[in-house]
């Protein structure tokens, strides 16, 4: 017979919805990406439980060479590493020794946002101090995560991202090329043209800002962006004006871009550029093939690019308006919502 009365401690414990019915010592609250063994002593544990640190990258098997030089700079001992394979081929990458300790999810035609919105929860990787969300066609040769995080750390950056080489990468947005003789830094200046950024600018993209190709997460930081991750909105344009409300107190000093250790961004396109077989586009099957005299057969077949980009690049646009939106509606209608940096703005 259950009891009817409780003390007043019992009715003021905090617990998840739908775990009343447990007592409280057995029920979980978070996970992690840790490989467990089928038996005790079956093989060693490919991920060591010291690992503190999350490695997740969108991947093509084009960029196999590429990828594999990013895993391999990143110490098993410290990081987990999780591949969105977003071609649906997950069998090709077998032959990487760090393959079987990766953690790999597959669905094709999908962004790195879309991935991360459904499989890094907070509460799953909420025992990893950093999370590296990264693209695919990064350049490595002149970064080292150790040291990277070493200055992380030292200035206090929740969210932050490796300078580009300005010479080798393709660079979008001032603020992220590299900077000689400079350790990181937080803003940059520019005193001409539209959108002019000097010492005194309080916003995003003049301080307070990085790129979306290659972000590095504090446990703390990444748990707010989650949440202001649209599930419909897989492009995530116009995030990246936003992620300071994420940066667990003042954008302006905990987002900046680390220039002692920095990237190459190759710009190869990726999602929207697919290969498509001639031979299947005349619709000629191998029977009938075999029945045409030599002379008549079709020709081996062809692959030719179809690139879709400027499309996902228009649906990317859309998506940054709808963001846009939906932000301005969301501030509006919170009345218990300030807005931090309204009047810096």
């Amino acid at each position: 017979m259950l009891r009817n009365s409780k003390s007043v401690t019992c009715k003021n414990q905090c617990r998840p919805p739908g775990s009343e019915a447990l007592p409280q010592g057995i029920v979980v609250k978070t996970s992690n990406l840790q490989m467990q063994p089928l038996w005790s002593d079956s093989v060693k544990n490919v991920n060591p439980e010291t690992s503190s640190n999350l490695l997740a990258i969108a991947v093509g098997i084009k960029q196999k060479e590429i990828v594999d030089q990013i895993v391999k700079k990143f110490p098993v001992s410290d990081y987990v590493v999780m591949l969105f394979h977003y071609d649906g081929i997950v069998d090709e990458w077998k032959d990487f020794e760090w393959s079987d300790r990766a953690i790999h999810v597959s669905a094709v035609n999908q962004t790195k946002w879309w991935f991360a919105k459904r499989f890094l929860h907070p509460d799953i990787i909420s025992k990893y101090k950093y999370i590296f969300l990264w693209d695919e066609d990064l350049g490595v040769d002149n970064f080292d995560p150790k040291q990277y995080l070493s200055i992380v750390e030292g200035e206090g950056l929740e969210i932050s991202q490796p300078a580009l080489d300005p010479v080798k990468s393709e660079v979008h947005h001032p603020i992220t090329a590299r900077r000689k003789n400079s350790k990181f830094h937080r803003r940059m200046y520019k005193f001409k043209g539209h959108g002019r950024c000097d010492s005194q600018s309080t916003a995003p993209p003049c301080i307070g800002w990085v790129e979306m190709m290659a972000p590095v997460f504090s446990r703390a930081a990444w748990r707010c962006v989650w949440y202001m991750i649209q599930n419909d909105l897989i492009h995530a344009w116009g995030l990246d004006m936003q992620l300071g409300y994420c940066a667990q107190g003042n954008r302006m000093k905990n987002v900046g871009v680390v220039d002692a250790q920095y990237v190459v961004h190759f710009g190869l396109p990726t999602l929207g550029v697919t290969e498509e077989n001639e031979l299947n586009a005349t619709e000629v099957k191998i029977t009938q093939r075999e029945q045409l005299p030599k002379s008549e057969s079709p020709a081996p077949s062809e692959s030719h690019k179809i690139d879709n980009r400027p499309e996902v690049r228009r649906q990317s646009f859309i998506e940054m308006q709808t963001f846009r939106k939906r932000w301005e509606n969301a501030a509006k209608d919170d009345e218990c919502w300030v807005d931090p940096y309204q009047q810096m703005s």
